[in-house]
């Protein structure tokens, strides 16, 4: 699950540092991900792991860091290996 996350933080994430050097726990926001960016790594992360985000964590906290997706996406339900098929 974290590798999925790193691809979609690559992908829609505008972040100005090296993925190879994000730590789990850098915030994402100081990393260069703006508000915009993050509802497209939202969006993504939807359609990857075929959830969609209820109202009470649209929050940037939830956003602020690689772990703190990871634990949003398992209070989701989604299991560790999960990834929707391309």
């Amino acid at each position: 699950m974290i590798e999925q996350i790193r691809a979609i933080l690559a992908e829609h994430g505008r972040l100005m540092i090296d993925m190879e050097e994000l730590k789990e726990d850098t915030d994402l926001y100081e990393a260069g991900m703006t508000s915009h960016a993050s509802v497209n790594v939202m969006l993504a992360l939807e359609n990857t792991f075929d959830l969609e985000f209820p109202d009470r964590m649209l929050a940037r906290a939830v956003f602020t860091s690689i772990l703190s997706i990871r634990d949003a996406l398992l209070e989701l339900g989604v299991e560790e290996e999960a990834v929707k098929e391309a």
